[in-house]
């Protein structure tokens, strides 16, 4: 009798132990059900509809528009040029600031701004990269007090770099925008990657008479190469679907496919809803094939650390 009240006991506890599992996830399932499922379900069904709701086919090869393909190369263009130099930037501060064993205060500074920097986006920073480097910033003040010289010895001071065919306002500027949090990121994804380097690879390679150069191209680049590119992915895929950053820096005047979708499902007189599903579809493909190599190449790079 006894150890059937035991058993009995057992079960309502294992019972209450699942209930509460599924309690705490309920909210998660909501929350993916809520904003992630069905308005991807409503995008696919809106991309095929017409105004009036009828099946058609005209969004998708509306895509092939001249000016929607150029929307495109742009947009890639940018998040491709950005992603690199995130990279190449993160990867050295990363490296700083742990195998080049970097002072442990200038870590946490480095590491906390990283945090702050890589979340910080939208009109706050096109705010803040106008006030640094737009026509009136302090940078470009700073830079009017300055003499340069060319290569005929001429001097121009002062300097005005606008003058010099910079423009904060195209996509050179919004390069330096989208970079701002592009390598601070790039120092958070690498940065434990680098730390998974044991140093009993570094010794073993030491041992056997190899120089530093042929330890990195023989051993940690192809370790970490996975996690380079799935970090260049992630960098990528937060590039490209940007659209708060670039709408308040350039108003618009970049021809970016956030910024095309966002003037046609604004609900303006000339605006196609539908064709901007289409176009948002596009990005979800385009995301999901980047999404999908950053997942398979971060697995390759756990196999290599946890042997």
């Amino acid at each position: 009798m006894a150890n059937l009240q035991i058993q009995q006991a057992s079960k309502r506890a294992k019972a209450l132990d699942i209930l509460g599992t599924w309690i705490g996830v309920v909210p998660f399932f909501i929350f993916i059900f809520v904003f992630l499922v069905l308005p991807s379900t409503n995008l696919f069904l809106g991309a095929f509809q017409d105004v009036q709701g009828n099946f058609t086919v005209a969004n998708i090869i509306g895509l092939k528009d001249p000016a929607i393909l150029k929307a495109y190369s742009v947009s890639l263009q940018v998040s491709v040029i950005t992603s690199l130099i995130g990279c190449v930037f993160g990867f050295f501060v990363a490296y700083a600031i742990t195998i080049g064993k970097a002072p442990k205060w200038m870590r946490n500074i480095l590491m906390t701004f990283s945090g702050l920097a890589a979340n910080f986006g939208g009109v706050p920073l096109a705010f803040a990269i106008i006030a640094t480097i737009g026509r009136t910033g302090f940078i470009t003040a700073i830079l009017k007090t300055i003499c340069f010289s060319d290569v005929a010895g001429i001097q121009a001071c002062p300097f005005d770099i606008y003058k010099n065919g910079f423009t904060l306002y195209g996509i050179l500027g919004l390069t330096l925008a989208y970079t701002y949090f592009e390598f601070p990121l790039m120092v958070l994804i690498i940065t434990p990657a680098l730390e998974g380097l044991k140093r009993d690879w570094r010794e073993a390679s030491d041992n056997l008479g190899a120089s530093s150069w042929q330890y990195w191209r023989h051993v940690a680049f192809p370790i970490l190469w996975p996690s380079i590119l799935g970090a260049g992915l992630l960098l990528f895929g937060s590039a490209f679907g940007a659209y708060a950053t670039a709408q308040a820096l350039t108003g618009g005047s970049i021809y970016l496919v956030t910024i095309l979708i966002g003037q046609q499902i604004r609900g303006d007189v000339l605006g196609n809803p539908n064709l901007g599903y289409a176009l948002a579809l596009g990005m979800v493909v385009i995301m999901s094939i980047a999404i999908t190599g950053y997942t398979i190449l971060q697995r390759r790079t756990a196999r290599w650390l946890k042997s």
